[in-house]
């Protein structure tokens, strides 16, 4: 990279464009890099930078916008990983494609890399404290009635076990899901159902059917760790909009909207992973006009509804799912062992989803689907998921006082649901080393940076409540307060 710069510099070429001045913010939460990525990316996707055209040298890149070479050679190394622009030693760097070229890039790399630690927190197969696991412990899901739908699910009728299933899912469970839908919070036909395996399934189908390459997807930062690797693994451009105690930062939001159009946006409107507070209607109503304005589909990650109160905002409710996509899950009301999830979308939308499925990976499990419908309507499902409620306001005022008394400040107060997030104000060491540490003392922690698109300025990490008040992680958190 350096001797292909330093190249560069030596055969400066006039068919280098006048070249304009991005619009860097350094008060912003995305990086130097992934706003230089996200505006190259627009420009080339614009046909402002055609196929061919010669980059501006790292060191007139750098100088004419204020930042450093090194962040330069990074950025360039990300475009060229999206397939955006191509090297030639000793001339430079030029636009490798136009918006509609075939392209075959390389991965982007995940912000999450597969090890003890990561693939502890998904996998349940660790015998450390879950402390930072997305699960609740299986006595909080009430197992009878789980353990009765499995049952019932598997006297399937021996004429369902040949073929594939339906590519929809199992009709009964898309006509149980689009009545209740219907009741309680839009009008939907089982026909807008489609049920995949689990809620990252149903991320990774949105992104296979309507993004390529180079697009630039938002997302909340932090947000949902798998998601923020996922969007990367596709090659798209992931910019962070800043979310707080207060919501989305809507400003940063609309800004960087006019400077990368964008083409979708996944968001969490109630009880939001990693924070747990949840979007107002004000808020929800200008994400909807923003979107409308610039042009972008909305992901309403809608997994944790169940648990929150009545009355919090929906994207769908209110868009009649036009622009929005949502995403269902049941993990979090009966268990993550049933992989069932599921894309409630438009009519027109939907046939392409279900192509990109069967493309990928045919039809889901009828059976699972089936123990899903069994469970959820049984007379016992509305109590158990009453009964999960009460559970965790206990546990989640327990494990805020418990945090606090060993140090540690919320970084949000959460609406509801199964996590708290908390950090110290002052930490010398990152919260992913701190997290490394723990796993050794046998505590399995979730490190802000699981969550950030850029390192966090300070040590915090995402507490399920479920697990946070226990005396091993509490006396562990004091010895580093």
């Amino acid at each position: 990279m350096d001797s292909t710069a330093a190249g560069e510099e030596q055969q400066r070429s006039t068919d280098t464009p006048d070249w304009p001045v991005l619009a860097i913010d350094r008060q912003r939460r995305a990086s130097l890099v992934d706003q230089i990525v996200a505006a190259i990316a627009c420009m080339v996707n614009r046909r402002a930078l055609r196929a061919g055209t010669r980059m501006p040298s790292v060191r007139q890149f750098a100088k004419s916008n204020g930042v450093s070479t090194f962040t330069v050679v990074e950025a360039y190394d990300r475009l060229l990983h999206l397939g955006l622009l191509s090297s030639r030693r000793g001339s430079g760097f030029f636009v490798a494609r136009g918006p509609d070229a075939p392209q075959q890039p390389a991965l982007a790399p995940a912000s999450v890399a597969v090890d003890a630690l990561t693939s502890d927190l998904y996998s349940g197969q660790s015998e450390a404290l879950p402390v930072g696991a997305g699960w609740l412990p299986p006595e909080w899901y009430g197992e009878s009635t789980l353990l009765d739908a499995v049952r019932h699910a598997m006297k399937i009728p021996a004429g369902r076990l040949r073929g594939y299933g339906h590519p929809l899912g199992f009709p009964a469970l898309r006509q149980q899901m689009a009545t209740t839908l219907s009741d309680e919070l839009f009008a939907l036909e089982p026909e807008q159902v489609l049920l995949t395996h689990g809620a990252t399934h149903a991320f990774d189908l949105i992104l296979r059917t309507l993004t390529r390459p180079g697009d630039v997807v938002f997302v909340e930062d932090p947000g949902y760790s798998n998601l923020l690797a996922l969007v990367r693994h596709h090659g798209c451009v992931a910019v962070g909009i800043p979310r707080g105690p207060n919501g989305l930062d809507m400003e940063a939001l609309a800004q960087q909207a006019a400077a990368s159009q964008p083409k979708l946006m996944f968001v969490n409107t109630v009880l939001q992973n990693p924070l747990g507070t949840s979007l107002s209607q004000a808020q929800a109503h200008r994400l909807l006009g923003l979107a409308e304005q610039f042009d972008f589909w909305l992901v309403e990650d809608d997994i944790y509804r169940e648990l929150a109160t009545r009355g919090e905002a929906s994207l769908a409710a209110m868009d009649g799912l036009r622009r929005v996509i949502r995403i269902g899950s049941f993990s979090k009301t009966l268990s993550p062992v049933l992989r069932v999830g599921s894309i409630c979308a438009s009519a027109s939308l939907i046939p392409e989803l279900v192509r990109v499925k069967m493309l990928a990976g045919l039809t889901t499990s009828e059976i699972n689907e089936r123990a899903v419908l069994d469970a959820i309507s049984s007379r016992a499902y509305r109590k158990l998921v009453e009964r999960l409620v009460l559970q965790l306001d206990g546990a989640r005022e327990r494990a805020l006082e418990r945090l606090q008394d060993a140090g540690l400040t919320p970084l949000a107060r959460p609406r509801g649901g199964m996590f708290v997030s908390a950090g110290w104000p002052e930490q010398t060491c990152s919260g992913r080393t701190i997290a490394e540490k723990a796993l050794r003392a046998g505590i399995l922690l979730a490190p802000g940076e699981f969550f950030s698109l850029t390192p966090p300025d300070r040590a915090w990490f995402r507490f399920n409540v479920a697990y946070a008040a226990d005396p091993l992680l509490l006396d562990f958190l004091r010895s580093h307060s």
